[in-house]
């Protein structure tokens, strides 16, 4: 069985997703939106999620040349992550927007793997300026297309954090805000649901 395989699941086993905080930066709020989208997601029985903070995950920014393996000490790194998002169902990044784009941590991160993201579907949580991130989304869309995943129409764009974000990270307007979280979700289990159980009938050729 190849990595992007997966046993048949139940038809109604809890949908496992990894949620990956995208940014580093000392001073972030990305862990407190993380940490609010979670609170969110925690009222769908249906969901199994799994958090994954890139400021705990220490990967080179170097990649091993082609047909070489990682340092032992990337091994020791990705020998963690890379199961979790192997048996990940679908994912959600939750990322800020920086410079118009998304963090260098992040691409590093997504890089290191590949057959990890095929076939299945990612969510997106963002912040930051007026466009509330949107920009890093749209970026990282045309990432995992090259990726062969699938990117949910509906995202959940968080706007500040002088506006849209409490000093806390939290949202101001949090009606609005759960309810755009929700509605990500729901496409996303739309998707993800689907997804698997093609990839159980029939392993994805990508």
């Amino acid at each position: 069985m190849t990595s992007n395989e997966a046993v048949s699941p139940a038809h109604d086993a809890p949908l496992r997703v990894a949620v990956v905080v995208g940014s580093v930066r000392e001073g972030r709020v990305g862990r407190a939106v993380a940490d609010w989208f979670l609170g969110t997601a925690a009222d769908d029985p249906g969901l199994d999620l799994d958090v994954i903070d890139l400021a705990e995950v220490e990967l080179p920014l170097v990649l091993p040349g082609w047909g070489g393996g990682p340092s032992p000490e990337a091994a020791a790194v990705l020998g963690d992550v890379s199961p979790r998002l192997a048996a990940a169902d679908a994912f959600v990044v939750v990322t800020p927007e920086y410079n118009h784009s998304f963090p260098a941590s992040l691409k590093n991160f997504v890089d290191w793997h590949y057959v990890q993201w095929q076939a299945k579907p990612v969510g997106f949580v963002s912040y930051g300026g007026l466009g509330g991130g949107l920009r890093a989304v749209e970026q990282l869309r045309t990432v995992f297309a090259e990726l062969h995943a699938v990117t949910v129409r509906d995202s959940v764009s968080l706007h500040g954090p002088w506006s849209g974000l409490t000093e806390d990270g939290t949202p101001r307007d949090a009606d609005v805000c759960a309810g755009a979280a929700k509605g990500m979700l729901g496409q996303l289990a739309w998707w993800g649901r689907a997804l698997r159980a093609a990839r159980a009938e029939r392993p994805y050729a990508g």
